[in-house]
């Protein structure tokens, strides 16, 4: 496999909602930023047919846009047969270091959005996650249903997971959230867009989450990709079975000609310091070992 060139253009997503808030903002490629189109920068060690990664998609996130069909239908940036992976629940282990030694094997990444405590009894396996390259959000500090909340403690629930993200890994990641059971409010969705994090509602549901054996889930996945052509998956990192299904479901995502959009955010995620404090003290006092944020493609040509 030669290596390959890495080149970028400028998209154009189809307006299918929202077109008040689009005009009330900046243009439709600004807002969703950019978009850099490679094949696999070089062969994959022990693995020349791996899943790779198709294109790199980096989000703006300011005004909190939303994305997946199941809730949000304003923004389609998926060519046909694209598929984005991503895994909630995390850091977890056993489950979540399998699910990333099957994405290193097909040279692939996917978006993960952890629970803050998770995250904080396991510093260790996120920053496995981070140093991977795959993309971190986040998904409230204890999963907690954030529509049977007050409104100050779903923004409590929001900010812990955001800041126990930034504490784990010694920095901020992503500005990009999904809710628990995808069950949102209006009120919060307005807090987030105030707060210009994303948020992640999903194409398909694996629902692997009720699924004790991996061809279930391999099914389950590939069935619905067949039926709607590409779509953003969500399965759970969490998920003992899904750890074990993942390997067999990226051969065959390859072997169907699926390609793989890893999601990126233009900026971090800017975290409340009062939360960022009281979680530094429950990890011990510790921030963890800083790594420099890695740079995304800017500027767009041809």
């Amino acid at each position: 496999m030669r290596a390959a060139t890495v080149c970028a253009m400028a998209i154009s997503i189809p307006l299918m909602a929202a077109a008040a808030w689009a005009q009330n903002n900046a243009t439709l490629s600004e807002r969703l930023g950019t978009l850099a189109q490679r094949a696999n920068p070089g062969p994959c060690p022990g693995n020349p047919e791996a899943l790779g990664v198709a294109r790199v998609v980096e989000i703006d996130t300011t005004g909190g846009p939303g994305f997946g069909f199941e809730h949000f239908k304003a923004y389609d940036f998926l060519r046909d047969g694209e598929v984005v992976l991503t895994f909630d629940d995390g850091p977890w282990p056993g489950n979540t270091p399998a699910v990333l030694r099957a994405l290193a094997e097909q040279c692939t990444k996917a978006i993960f959005f952890p629970i803050g405590k998770h995250a904080i009894w396991h510093p260790e396996i996120l920053k496995q996650v981070a140093a991977a390259g795959h993309t971190i959000g986040s998904h409230t500090w204890s999963h907690a249903d954030l529509s049977k909340l007050t409104p100050d403690q779903a923004k409590e629930e929001i900010e812990k997971g955001v800041s126990a993200v930034r504490v784990a890994l010694g920095q901020p990641e992503s500005s990009f959230f999904r809710f628990p059971a995808l069950r949102h409010s209006p009120e919060l969705l307005t807090y987030l867009s105030a707060r210009n994090i994303g948020t992640f509602s999903t194409d398909m549901d694996s629902f692997d989450f009720k699924m004790r054996k991996s061809e279930q889930i391999i099914e389950s996945v590939v069935s619905k990709l067949k039926k709607h052509g590409k779509g953003i998956v969500l399965m759970h990192d969490f998920q003992h079975p899904t750890s074990l299904a993942l390997p067999e479901l990226l051969v065959q995502l390859k072997n169907n000609g699926y390609k793989i959009v890893q999601v990126k955010a233009k900026e971090p995620v800017q975290t409340l310091a009062e939360y960022d404090q009281q979680l530094e003290k429950e990890l011990g006092g510790g921030t963890g070992n800083s790594r420099p944020i890695l740079s995304v493609v800017r500027t767009i040509s041809e």
